[in-house]
């Protein structure tokens, strides 16, 4: 009882992007089991995760969204709003990464990662942080950025994602400073090398080197990122906001 006190989310409501694969329908699940009513936007269907959210007796929607066009952010943000009254909650999740070297790349897929990455990051924040203050409640925002963000990446080139998660970071920051008046804190989440769908089927050569240079030797389960999220989000977590904080197996560290 002690521990669901300090990090329940009961009575919450909580938003994330991207929640329908990967890192995000896990985060979405751990949500879910902490408590909090979860709304998924993203463009693939969620509808397994809200089914398996409903399965251990959480509550959770998908809203079809694509977080590059304003128009349907508002319009899920809206729907969202007259369902629930308000929004506790923001995890940024969304991201694209593109594996090129920048030689061989073009300024439209360097502007299409910027876009998601960062550009449809701060315009759902904007709505959401309106939508606390219009109602006068205290909220969490938090972006899921990645160490990419602090390093560069070997032995892969991906100019573009490093650049957007570092942008991410310092707009966390910034938007932290703003909207502290508020009572929102912003924060990240910054995720080293996890084992998702989606990197298990990276080259087996490319998944070895890169847990060769982790000091723990291994990738992250996605799992694990579930504890440090729900801290962030907790309403016992009052005084931590423009903050990073690095998942990474000590990847960073040196």
């Amino acid at each position: 009882m002690y521990l669901e006190k300090l990090f329940g989310l009961s009575g919450k409501t909580a938003v994330i992007t991207g929640g329908s694969m990967g890192i995000g329908q896990v985060l979405a699940i751990g949500l879910a089991q902490a408590g909090a009513r979860v709304f998924i936007l993203s463009r693939s269907s969620a509808t397994h995760v809200v089914e398996e959210i409903s399965m251990v007796n959480g509550e959770a929607h998908w809203i079809e969204t694509d977080i590059t066009k304003e128009e349907q952010i508002e319009q899920a943000i809206q729907q969202i709003l007259a369902q629930t009254g308000g929004i506790d909650i923001l995890v940024n999740n969304a991201a694209m990464c593109i594996h090129e070297r920048s030689l061989a790349s073009t300024s439209e897929k360097f502007s299409k990662v910027m876009n998601l990455n960062v550009n449809a990051q701060f315009v759902i924040s904007k709505y959401v942080a309106q939508a606390m203050v219009d109602k006068g409640t205290e909220g969490n925002i938090v972006n899921i950025a990645s160490m990419s963000g602090s390093i560069v990446n070997i032995p892969q080139m991906q100019a573009a994602y490093n650049a957007s998660k570092a942008a991410l970071i310092h707009l966390t920051k910034s938007l932290a400073v703003e909207w502290a008046e508020y009572g929102i804190k912003v924060n990240s989440l910054s995720p080293g090398y996890v084992a998702t769908n989606m990197s298990v089927n990276t080259p087996e050569a490319l998944r070895d080197t890169w847990s060769e240079l982790i000091p723990m030797k291994r990738m992250a389960k996605p799992e694990e990122l579930i504890p440090p999220l729900l801290f962030l989000v907790c309403d016992s977590c009052k005084y931590v906001t423009g903050s990073d904080i690095i998942v990474d197996g000590g990847y960073t560290a040196f």
